[in-house]
């Protein structure tokens, strides 16, 4: 996702091996700042600092010995307080990973009953699979909603946005197959048709908002992510691709460009 190269030239040896959006970001005096709640960053925020928040002891969160997605949340005022200019902050959720679905949600949460509570899909039936799933749907809402009120209490330091973006969904049974991983020449579309979500504070872009309801209607894919977010921080480097920026369309006769990376 954070990778120079789309998914059709991806390789990963070269992508290791090679700057990503973050270093980017970084080269153009954007203080970025990663969080993780999932299994690390595959070496994308080798460069830049990091938290693991996996490890905390919250009893309120991570009750399962799995923490749930509100803890990148957990001291981020503190951090955030702290840092000099404009700002990436990047909270890598565990979301809606299988299979122990049940493990992604408080009580409170299982709005869809009943739900699976096992580590096998085997164990359950398909639609307590379903539902232990779209629990973690509904808590992924609530957590955005979370992320927005802090971005909100923000917005008298600095003008304020979401992307949330996710690497993959899941197959919760259609064809006989379950979670995620399959090639992407023969997975499923349950797999590979994943949500795209942009929320714009008052004041942080000029574009207009018609124009960009209009954009956000074209299919798009994780190869937007990256010249999308070099123009929404105002970025101005030869990497840039105008074609793969979601509101290229909306920029015209506008100022994109505010800071120079090489």
């Amino acid at each position: 996702m954070f990778a120079r190269a789309n998914r059709r030239d991806y390789d990963e040896f070269i992508a290791r091996h090679s700057e990503n959006l973050v270093d980017v970001l970084t080269h153009a005096g954007v203080s970025v700042f990663w969080r993780d709640n999932n299994s690390g960053c595959k070496g994308v925020c080798a460069r830049i600092p990091t938290r693991d928040m996996t490890v905390l002891d919250v009893p309120a969160l991570c009750a399962s010995g799995v923490c749930q997605d509100p803890v990148l949340l957990r001291g981020l005022d503190e951090d955030l307080a702290q840092a000099p200019g404009d700002v990436v902050l990047v909270l890598h959720q565990q979301g809606s990973h299988g299979p122990e679905y049940y493990k992604r949600y408080p009580p409170a949460f299982e709005r869809f009953a009943p739900a699976c509570r096992s580590n096998r899909p085997q164990d359950c039936s398909r639609s307590e699979i379903v539902n232990a799933y779209d629990n973690t749907i509904a808590y992924t809402d609530h957590f955005l909603g979370r992320v927005i009120d802090f971005l909100d209490r923000h917005a008298g330091r600095y003008r304020t946005a979401m992307l949330y973006l996710s690497d993959h969904g899941e197959s919760l049974g259609e064809s006989g197959l379950y979670l995620h991983g399959f090639p992407y020449l023969i997975a499923p579309d349950e797999q590979t048709h994943v949500p795209m979500l942009f929320w714009s504070g008052a004041g942080f872009t000029d574009m207009p908002k018609a124009c960009m309801r209009r954009a956000a209607q074209h299919p798009a894919s994780q190869d937007n992510l990256f010249d999308t977010v070099l123009a929404l921080m105002r970025v101005r480097t030869r990497v840039y691709r105008a074609s793969q920026d979601v509101f290229a369309g909306c920029r015209a006769g506008r100022q994109i460009a505010a800071r120079q990376s090489p």
